[in-house]
């Protein structure tokens, strides 16, 4: 047969949509023609796979034109995980393996020159889109990358070393093709990493206390955060601790974020079940944070999906980067248009930001005397956008530690003085963080962070005098329709961590209170 069909898969976006590799072999001159929209390193293909045909111990057909589609030809494709398919196609074509045997397998894989498979991007991606379409397909790809296509449930995923292993698995003339590949390769069973996350230790913060709470409150309810503090006040490291505060993951929420992680080619099986933590140079521009690029890449904010995006020097990013994130704060995803083609990724993320509130640091600070002059201070805020800064629930104010706090031994719970409060664990924080979750999922099905519209009016079971306080609040701060739903929603999850089925004046106090940490000049 001159003809051969090969299914495989190409990524757009976090879908994979299917691609079927046409390979047709005729008489006439030489040559070997590759078409449908395929970019450099697919058209690169051409060398790879006629010698890994010839070092897998096959005959490549020097004497026939062969041309190899990929169909749809409007679709882009990219990367060299077509390699394999288009050197089983030729194999099939020129009757070395039997076609009609493929047909229940879909492919992916780069070809080194000696027959190799390396890994490819995407694999999660793949096998996903596999298990939503419900499509009984076996999915074969290098060993690798049919690790991390095995933790999707119901997925019938085969890994293999080398194109040898694939092609006697189909060779002509034996009897239960089928039950042959099956056996000749090897099926890698669907598994969840039982590895418990590791995350650093809230309880190795000393003081702040302040702080801490309002961590609680935004893992609680799934708040953004701006903290503001002079330099060493430990700004980051209340940061770094902060995905150890949120609920586990779910398995779909693992798959997601799992799946983004494999298109950019940075996910790890260590790293399963554990909410990433992204934080990007303030040097990063708004492609590098949003994606892009041709073809459209996921950005830091994707990578962060389900986690955290810790901007540190906020008002040193980019303008342009900042705006950037306007958008995907309210909407949970970020969808990137290019020319010829579109591309969209999740993006629910959670945002902490810490800063400096002055260019010296130290405007307020009871340690240092600042030396700004108010001019440049206002420049320095003013970097950041009121629409931006309206967009992040809570605000603090992270004041630097004393020497005496801070070198003060370790001190056990008989030791602490009257109305002093020891150092808790992330792990009792998580545990009334996900209760408090689980209050708000039972009562509307979501995050109260991500109430809109009439569904805030509904679930906050707001109190005549919280109301009237609230509005009163409101109106002396100038505050907009936006930063008042939002304090709103804070004073709810503060309700929430104390199992309040109304919310009271006191809750709505507490979340006024974190709306007011830049200083302005004297």
């Amino acid at each position: 047969m001159s003809l051969s069909q090969i299914k495989s898969r190409a990524l757009l976006g976090l879908s994979a949509p299917s691609v079927v590799v046409e390979v047709h072999l005729a008489n006439g001159l030489p040559s070997f023609t590759l078409v449908g929209l395929a970019d450099v390193e697919v058209k690169e293909a051409r060398e790879r796979v006629r010698s890994a045909i010839i070092n897998a111990g096959f005959e490549f057909p020097h004497n026939k034109r062969i041309t190899v589609n990929l169909a749809p030809a409007d679709l882009p494709k990219d990367s060299g995980r077509f390699d394999l398919p288009i050197a089983l196609g030729v194999l099939a074509a020129s009757g070395q393996i039997n076609n009609e045997s493929l047909q229940n397998y879909e492919f992916a894989g780069e070809l080194s020159l000696s027959g190799q498979l390396r890994p490819v991007r995407g694999a999660l991606a793949m096998s996903l889109a596999l298990h939503e379409a419900s499509t009984p397909v076996k999915l074969v790809l290098p060993q690798e990358s049919a690790q991390e296509a095995a933790l999707v449930p119901s997925s019938y995923v085969i890994g293999v070393a080398h194109l040898s292993e694939v092609a006697h698995a189909f060779l002509p003339g034996k009897p239960n093709q089928a039950n042959l590949a099956a056996n000749a390769l090897t099926r890698l069973q669907p598994k969840a990493e039982t590895q418990i996350p590791h995350y650093p230790e809230l309880a190795e913060v000393k003081g702040q206390t302040l702080a801490k709470r309002v961590l609680e409150i935004a893992a609680a309810g799934g708040h953004s955060l701006l903290m503001v503090g002079p330099p060493g006040a430990g700004k980051s490291m209340l940061a770094q601790r902060f995905a150890g505060l949120l609920p586990p993951m779910t398995q779909q929420e693992a798959l997601e974020s799992a799946a983004v992680a494999s298109l950019a080619g940075q996910f790890h099986l260590q790293a399963w079940g554990q909410r990433p933590t992204r934080s990007p140079h303030h040097t990063a521009s708004a492609i590098a944070l949003v994606g892009g690029g041709v073809p459209p890449r996921p950005g830091e904010i994707s990578l962060a999906h389900h986690g955290i995006l810790f901007l540190d020097e906020l008002p040193e990013f980019p303008r342009m980067a900042l705006e950037a994130l306007r958008e995907p704060l309210e909407s949970g995803h970020i969808s990137i248009a290019r020319a010829t083609t579109r591309a969209q990724y999740p993006a629910k993320f959670q945002l902490i930001a810490a800063m400096n509130p002055c260019p010296c640091g130290y405007l307020g600070s009871t340690q240092k005397a600042c030396r700004c002059s108010p001019e440049q201070i206002n420049r320095y805020q003013g970097k950041l956008s009121g629409p931006l800064l309206d967009r992040i629930d809570l605000h603090i104010e992270v004041s630097a530690m004393s020497a005496d706090d801070l070198l003060s031994p370790k001190q056990n719970q008989l030791d602490l003085k009257p109305g002093q409060k020891r150092n808790e664990t992330s792990l009792e924080v998580q545990q009334r963080c996900a209760q408090a979750r689980l209050i708000a999922q039972q009562r509307q099905g979501k995050p109260n962070s991500a109430l809109q519209g009439k569904e805030l009016e509904e679930q906050m079971n707001l109190s005549n005098e919280a109301r009237l306080f609230l509005m009163g609040a409101a109106t002396r701060l100038g505050w907009s329709a936006r930063v008042t739903h939002r304090s709103l929603k804070v004073a709810r999850t503060i309700a929430d961590l104390a199992q309040a089925t109304e919310t009271q004046i006191t809750h709505v106090a507490e979340a006024i209170q974190y709306r007011r940490a830049l200083r302005s000049p004297q």
